[in-house]
């Protein structure tokens, strides 16, 4: 038995075994986290899995290339192999249709469902999410630039929030450990090498598709953001018709943790 409480159920999707969290029971929403270094659905989402699951079915996956889940060699990660894993997560645990709730990384990989398979989603909540372009901030490029240390890991955790007491050197400890487990710093710095803008228009949607998903959306972004510039949420907001913007003061990019409270009402009042 594994004590690590980021390792969950595993399940076969495609020719590799995904680690994800399953927890309540009802209609089915998908958590997809960010793409930092030592990220998983479980550093991501544990401040929101209980909360949501009284009243629905959580399902919570690292995707290929992050955390635990397997990593198979040779594996291009693209936009339309995480595309292919969450179709194929879906069809493994047979659901044929989920609410999805993306974090940054994981915001351009719920638009990508919803423009590519519509029929799987029936809402979506977009949280300091990617999948427009926009100018890289340094922010981002100092996350994706991670170099593995206690010491980096703190101030690049710092970014994160506009409350800087909650980067406690426990929390910089537990993510600077997760980020140099076997496999996890390597897959990690060969995702988004320099120049790192090109990975921002590598997650970017058409206009015109954007403009095409009429799924319920709920986009969520902290005013105080230094990673995901908050333009990217009002772009999204002009672009998807039935959308709707939230925005928190004193918040930067992990809404879920630091305004964790609100965030859980706004999010299950909207999926209800």
């Amino acid at each position: 038995m594994t004590t690590k409480p980021e390792i969950a159920k595993t399940i076969k999707t495609g020719h590799y075994h995904t680690n994800y969290h399953d927890e309540g029971e009802g209609f089915p929403v998908l958590l997809i986290h960010g793409s930092g270094p030592g990220v998983t659905a479980w550093a991501n989402w544990r401040l929101v899995i209980p909360e949501l699951a009284q009243k629905r079915r959580v399902l919570a996956p690292d995707m290929v290339g992050f955390g635990y889940t397997d990593r198979p060699e040779g594996l291009t990660l693209d936009m339309h192999t995480w595309v292919k894993q969450t179709v194929d997560f879906m069809d493994a645990m047979a659901i044929d249709k989920a609410d999805i709730v993306g974090n940054s990384f994981g915001g351009a990989l719920a638009l990508a469902m919803a423009i590519n398979y519509p029929e799987r989603v029936r809402k979506l909540v977009l949280m300091g999410s990617m999948g427009v372009d926009f100018e890289i901030t340094q922010g981002l490029d100092d996350v994706w630039g991670y170099e593995p240390s206690v010491e980096n890991m703190k101030r690049m955790l710092s970014l994160f929030v506009s409350n800087k007491d909650i980067v406690t050197d426990d929390l910089a400890k537990m993510r600077y450990d997760a980020s140099v487990e076997p496999g996890f710093q390597e897959s990690f710095s060969s995702m988004f090498p320099a120049p790192r803008q090109q990975w921002v228009a590598f997650m970017a949607q058409k206009d015109e598709d954007l403009e095409r998903i009429d799924h319920d959306t709920l986009i969520i972004h902290g005013r105080d953001d230094v990673v995901i510039p908050m333009e990217t949420s009002l772009k999204l907001l002009s672009k998807i018709s039935n959308s709707q913007l939230h925005v928190f003061g004193h918040c930067g990019h992990w809404t879920q943790i630091e305004q964790n409270k609100p965030f859980n009402k706004i999010v299950d009042e909207f999926l209800a």
